[in-house]
């Protein structure tokens, strides 16, 4: 008979080593004489690593670049404390190879290698990187990141231009502005404007060589990006959530909240731990699951949790609606096969299955079922059977009956269901933090 312990670590086994087979070895091993099975092992938890974004990628290009044009000027500046670039023709006594900047978000330094650095004439000079997400399924990884810089360009007005250039996405609804977010400007002006001399005028322009064909793979469009992919974020961080380490972690947060509480909140991401305490629920109740929903499920069952509210973006719950308990691209997808399935259900006429079978997103795909009238049939449909799924998963891999409701929200953060489960709990909810 199987511990929960043992039965949870084979779960952790089923997701991750899909994937990452390098993460896990058989938890089971069978002697060739007898068949016996040898016990199941405990395996040490493995550390994943952090790594950065695509911002902190583009600017230690960009710092390199100016600082080797300058150089190539005989310009070069001073750099301020936590600024620094490091190469035989600019400082002596460091490896040629790196880039050290200040993060912004949070507050602290990272060294970025350059992989390639040159001047282009003698007012611009290109340097590339390239991306390591760390311990991440990313599909940027090993991306190059070019960083263009441009003194004094004619024509040029402002002090400071940023432009995106092949492979940076461009949006829709800002007339084709790159997408260039606010963490990637911070990031590069701060670092930047301290080395550019007084009265010179810089551009820098970041492309993405591969940019374009990896935004087809992923859902840029639905939000209104296209043609690349965008430098986005709050932070030079990027942290490990869909790394297989990384459930160790959740777990102990859920067992500390289990402690305390016997009704929680599943959030997957950062949009839904925003959203909720807005909608009045408490913020102590709340349990970070990313990616990894089934482990987690499974283990609140087996920690006595009783009642579980899962607040999720459509896009990632309707998984559930299939039976896929692990959320992440890379294992598993069929979210407008399940949405175009549960439409038929519904009796929805071929012409419309047709159209959100053939949808590039479930987003486009709710815009078709708000065009046609019929978003609350279909997704009381989606919420219904993730609830029955969900309750399902937590009875088989723990033996424990637990009370599961889901509440779907779109893009925008707008609510689209509840089901009827996930109204009784959010009652008890919101009593109980009166």
């Amino acid at each position: 008979m199987e511990t929960p312990d043992q039965r949870l670590n084979l779960l952790d086994y089923d997701f991750s080593d899909r994937h990452q087979g390098k993460e896990r070895k058989n938890l089971r091993e069978t002697d060739s004489k007898d068949g016996d099975q040898a016990p199941i092992t405990q395996l040490q938890p493995i550390t994943p690593r952090a790594g950065f974004t695509l911002p902190v990628f583009a600017c230690a290009g960009a710092i390199a670049a100016l600082r080797h044009l300058l150089d190539q000027q005989s310009l070069l500046l001073d750099v301020e404390p936590g600024v620094r670039t490091s190469s035989p023709s600019l400082i002596q006594g460091e490896a040629s190879d790196n880039v050290t900047l200040n993060l912004v978000e949070p507050a602290e330094s990272a060294t970025i290698p350059i992989e390639q650095l040159a001047c282009l004439s003698a007012t611009s000079a290109l340097a590339i990187t390239r991306s390591d997400p760390g311990d991440n399924l990313d599909l940027t990884r090993n991306t190059p990141i070019w960083s263009q810089v441009e003194l004094n360009l004619a024509g040029q007005n402002e002090p400071f231009v940023i432009a995106g250039g092949e492979g940076i996405g461009k949006q829709l609804e800002r007339d084709g502005q790159a997408a260039i977010y606010s963490y990637a400007q911070r990031l590069l002006r701060s670092n930047l404007l301290p080395l550019l001399p007084s009265g010179m005028k810089l551009k820098v322009t970041i492309t993405l060589p591969e940019g374009q064909a990896l935004a087809l793979r992923t859902s840029n469009a639905a939000f209104g990006v296209v043609d690349g992919l965008s430098l986005l974020g709050t932070s030079g961080i990027a942290q490990p959530l869909s790394a297989p380490g990384q459930l160790e972690e959740f777990r102990e947060q859920l067992r500390a909240k289990a402690v305390n509480y016997d009704s929680l909140v599943f959030c997957m991401g950062e949009n839904g731990l925003a959203l909720a305490p807005a909608l009045g629920l408490a913020p102590e109740r709340l349990v970070k699951t990313a990616n990894w929903l089934g482990p987690l499920l499974a283990e609140a069952g087996l920690l006595g949790v009783k009642q579980i509210l899962l607040l999720g973006y459509h896009g990632k719950l309707i998984k559930l609606a299939a039976g896929i308990f692990h959320t992440h691209h890379h294992v598993a997808d069929g979210r407008m096969e399940t949405l175009c399935a549960i439409a038929a259900s519904q009796s929805l006429p071929h012409p419309l299955l047709q159209q959100l079978l053939d949808s590039p997103t479930v987003e486009a795909g709710l815009g078709l079922l708000r065009e046609a009238e019929s978003v609350r049939s279909v997704y009381e449909a989606i919420a219904q059977r993730i609830d029955r799924r969900a309750t399902d998963y937590i009875r088989k891999q723990s033996e424990a009956s637990v009370a599961v409701g889901s509440a779907l929200f779109d893009r925008q953060r707008q609510m689209i269901v509840k089901s009827a489960i996930s109204e009784q709990i959010w009652l008890s909810l919101t009593k109980a933090g009166e």
